[in-house]
């Protein structure tokens, strides 16, 4: 087992700080009872006073809306707080939920978030990771390192099955490992209203197998011998060679582009597509894997400048149905992703998990990649994987055609830009002691501020791991601190010195907003939890939440996220509203990844444009540092 001292690094979508003690070397023998007893110890996620919301909801429209919005939504907020009145109700409603469940909220965010979603999981929910580009010669190259990458995945899952994986810290406190136990064995299955989520890990006979697809083939491969050892690199490679050497045929029905179909679509369809025997038992054999590997055609080559972009809009839809989106199956929460030209990533289904999680588990496959050959092993004769076989009925095929459309509308409407962002990394904000993340974020902020000239509502995601099922707040990066500094940023008649001091106010802003969602004392979840409340309880919703401020403030458009990872890779995702920016971010030491998206059909959204803006708001904020003497800082 490897010594797994790299599962100390910066935690969390937000930027924190590393863990105050480095972790030992974990026993790799199963530890029964660890897990659950870690679970145990774990605080519970806690209501916030109403009024401090009720204040910091003011407080995070100022810079937002305009005034007249605003004084009308203080006399609501005003009347909803009033002694023994609507607000009270709800809170107690909430504080009685806290003590009959283990999370107040998760139940509800999964649900909300994610099930009760009918957008397709495809650029609108499912996050991608593009990983460093490889470069294999010939197949030989794609289908060794498919094997590695399967070798170090089980690695992995063996920490999971034996409970030894490493408890994560945040400044001190233990953290939430449950969504760990949900990637692994885990799929969505779409609903005509509403999916569900199903997780075969707990089975008293958990799944074996893993999901390869090629060329839109499926095929189910057995990872573990007999005797409960897995498959060795060696024995992975020759068995993906029988797949791949099985599936040469390119004219087969994608299938798996089913899956990317708005969901009430995709229910419909996949209803039917399970009446039949062989359909139901293929597609119950992919829910049920492990996770999936996708081997993947080449794509169209590009420039290098251009290749992490078009490397991204790979790993989050495919390019589309003549290149590789049916080579998917979107509901399965874990898919890796290898071409045959070298690109390689991971895409993942977000109901289960957030980032962190997911890059931890990248991270340990890709040291674990890097390792030296394995020892050749004996060659037992193994038995050829199983294709999964499915019956196309002309409904189906009708269903597959709708999907193969509406998938290249996406892909055509996806505007998508990753920038390596070169000048520094997280070493110039921690040089003049500010949170990389909150300078990276007042960053954001002063790029759209220049090409807009109004500030936004803003979610950066917080991690609330440190309780127990713990899943994500919204850090509120525009904020009245914020809004000063790029409003005098550009104005040539304030001195440096000020625009400096504002700059510092805005970054401590946002450091404290972090600290105060991860402790579990921001605004959305409260509120959302306040709004589901009266929809359990009351004949009608509050006043406030039918109020047009409130639209504005979840009318998100910068939907950011930092996911760090040891990894030099980058994460990306979807915008999350029509005019909106999709912004997630990977600060190395010297440089920094992003991953920047917006709709072409949006005529005021533009990545490319966005992008520059944001690395001249960067490079102009260290410029502005670097030209104000440090006495007068």
């Amino acid at each position: 087992m490897t010594v797994l001292g790299f599962m100390t690094r910066t935690l969390g979508k937000t930027g924190m700080t590393k863990p105050s003690s480095l972790l030992k070397m974990v026993a790799s023998t199963r530890i029964p009872g660890r897990y659950l007893a870690h679970q145990e110890s774990l605080p519970k996620l806690p209501v916030p006073p109403l009024k401090q919301t009720c204040d910091r909801y003011l407080a995070a429209l100022e810079p937002i809306v305009d005034s007249e919005m605003l004084k009308n939504t203080q006399e609501l907020v005003k009347e909803f707080q009033a002694q023994g009145g609507v607000g009270e109700r709800l809170q107690k409603g909430l504080e009685h939920r806290v003590r009959k469940t283990d999370n107040w909220l998760s139940d509800w965010w999964l649900q909300t978030a994610y099930l009760d979603y009918r957008l397709p999981v495809v650029v609108h929910s499912s996050p991608g990771v593009v990983l460093p580009r490889l470069e294999f010669s010939d197949r030989q190259g794609q289908i060794r390192y498919a094997a590695k990458l399967i070798a170090g995945v089980l690695d992995f899952k063996s920490m999971i099955d034996n409970e030894t994986l490493p408890v994560e810290y945040l400044g001190g406190k233990m953290l939430c490992m449950n969504q760990y136990y949900q990637v692994l064995c885990s799929c969505r299955i779409p609903g005509i209203k509403s999916d569900s989520v199903v997780n075969y890990a707990l089975n008293k006979r958990p799944p074996t197998h893993i999901t390869v697809v090629h060329n839109y083939q499926f095929f189910v491969l057995d990872v573990y011998n007999s005797d409960g050892t897995p498959l060795t690199v060696d024995q992975l490679y020759i068995q993906l060679e029988k797949i791949w050497n099985s599936s040469l045929q390119t004219n087969k029905e994608p299938i798996g582009i089913l899956t990317s179909n708005h969901r009430n679509s995709w229910g419909k369809a996949y209803a039917n597509l399970i009446k039949d025997k062989t359909n139901k038992e293929s597609v119950r054999a992919i829910q049920k894997s492990i996770f999936t590997v996708c081997l993947d055609a080449p794509m169209p080559r590009v420039s290098d400048e251009m290749y992490r972009t078009r490397a991204a809009v790979q790993m989050l839809h495919g390019g589309g149905s003549r290149w590789n989106s049916g080579n998917r199956w979107f509901d399965k929460t874990l898919q890796f992703i290898i071409g045959e030209d070298g690109t390689c990533g991971v895409i993942y289904e977000h109901a289960p998990a957030e980032g962190p999680p997911i890059v931890a588990l990248i991270d340990h496959v890709v040291e674990y990649t890097k390792k030296s050959e394995m020892v050749r092993t004996p060659m037992v004769p193994l038995p050829i994987p199983k294709k999964l076989r499915f019956n196309i009925t002309p409904e189906i095929k009708r269903d597959i055609e709708e999907a193969k459309q509406n998938m290249n509308i996406m892909v055509h409407d996806l505007d998508m830009k990753v920038l390596v962002f070169p000048h520094f990394g997280k070493n110039v904000p921690k040089s003049y002691k500010m949170s990389p993340d909150a300078f990276i974020q007042v960053a954001l902020q002063l790029a759209y501020y220049r090409m807009y000239k109004r500030c936004c509502a803003t979610y950066e995601s917080a991690s609330l791991r440190m309780f127990k099922l713990g899943r994500t707040d919204t850090i509120r990066s525009a904020t009245s601190d914020s809004a000063n500094f790029v409003k005098t940023m550009d104005d040539p008649i304030k001195q440096n010195t000020e625009k400096v001091a504002l700059l510092e106010k805005a970054v401590k802003a946002h450091r404290a907003y972090t600290d105060m969602a991860i402790h579990g004392q921001a605004i959305d979840r409260h509120l959302l939890g306040l709004k589901l409340q009266a929809i359990e309880d009351l004949s009608a919703l509050p006043d406030i939440f039918m109020d047009t401020s409130y639209a504005v403030a979840n009318h998100y458009n910068l939907s950011t996220s930092q996911v760090p990872a040891k990894t030099d890779c980058v994460m990306c995702f979807g915008p999350v509203v029509p005019d909106g920016y999709g912004v997630c971010y990977n600060p190395m030491e010297e440089h920094i990844n992003f991953a920047v998206s917006a709709f072409n059909s949006c005529a005021d959204t533009n990545a490319a444009r966005m992008v520059q803006a944001l690395e001249e708001a960067l490079v102009d904020m260290k410029t502005l540092l670097d030209q104000t003497p440090k006495a007068k800082l």
